[in-house]
């Protein structure tokens, strides 16, 4: 083989090297946002599950606010069967709106709001929502980083031909950004 040979084989090699650096890249930030989209999916079911015991507790003392729990399970039946980021945040946002209703309520139920499974449930999904918006933050910062790396050149010449797409931000409604109340 003669000079030219090796020099056009090292250079086939580094480019090789080069679109394999970059597609293990893509793939890597592209598992690390799936991940984190399942660590949303992980925490929502977890909040789906106590919505059901919240509102059989609060029936019990407020069984006549029916029209109240009837938005709150459909809210909870179009979150869980929203699909993509901006469907379930959409989604998300108006069952987190009908969930302050629910303890809306009891503030007009002294005895419910001395209720020590009603206490627990409410513990428990705001710790839920807590950790629902940091796993929000994990995943906004890998979807930021694999769309950084897709956009960026000469990256998104390789993203294109392969096939990657941006992800899409979980983003908050314009209803959460508003300050929270509080009464004591």
């Amino acid at each position: 083989m003669d000079k030219l040979g090796y020099i056009v084989l090292a250079v086939v090699v580094v480019v090789a090297l080069w679109l394999i650096g970059i597609y293990n890249g893509l793939i890597k930030l592209k598992n690390r946002t799936d991940e984190a989209w399942s660590d949303i999916d992980v925490q929502l079911k977890r909040r789906y599950d106590l919505i059901p015991n919240l509102v059989n507790t609060v029936k019990g003392y407020a069984s006549h606010e029916s029209a109240t729990f009837e938005k709150v399970t459909e809210a909870r039946t179009n979150a869980m069967n929203a699909s993509g980021a901006h469907d379930k945040g959409e989604a998300e946002n108006m069952l987190s709106q009908t969930l302050k209703s629910i303890f809306a309520l009891a503030e007009a139920y002294p005895d419910l709001k001395a209720n020590q499974n009603f206490l627990k449930l409410q513990d428990e999904l705001s710790d839920t929502e807590n950790k629902i918006q940091a796993a929000r933050r994990f995943y906004n910062g890998n979807v930021r980083d694999f769309n950084t790396k897709v956009q960026i050149f000469p990256n998104n010449l390789v993203a294109g031909l392969l096939g990657f797409k941006k992800y899409e931000f979980f983003e908050a409604d314009a209803t959460e950004k508003e300050n929270v109340k509080v009464e004591f």
